[in-house]
């Protein structure tokens, strides 16, 4: 599903304008985002958070060169769905 599709099925649901419907998904997307430029972790609650983890400094390979790189600690952002969102994937969706 894309962006768009959600949009629409958003809209089709309420029966909102698809140009509302955008603007407030655009605008949830860009708040979770400044929040976690931020530091600070968005709590969904039954859906998941969106964290920040800090990833620690590694020794890594350039194989093309065969060279060791030090690349340095850094944060990343992450999702972590909650348990209830967890426990209704591993329910209702079939095992491929």
């Amino acid at each position: 599903m894309t962006k768009a599709d959600l949009v629409t099925n958003i809209s089709n649901k309420l029966g909102m304008e698809k140009s509302n419907v955008q603007a407030t998904v655009e605008t949830l997307m860009e708040e979770v985002k400044h929040s976690l430029q931020s530091g600070d972790n968005v709590y969904l609650r039954g859906f998941g958070s969106f964290i920040v983890k800090t990833r620690a400094e590694k020794t890594g390979r350039n194989i093309s060169k065969n060279t060791t790189i030090i690349i340095p600690a850094h944060n990343t952002p992450s999702f972590k769905p909650a348990k209830v969102f967890i426990e209704s994937i591993k329910t209702n969706v079939e095992v491929k």
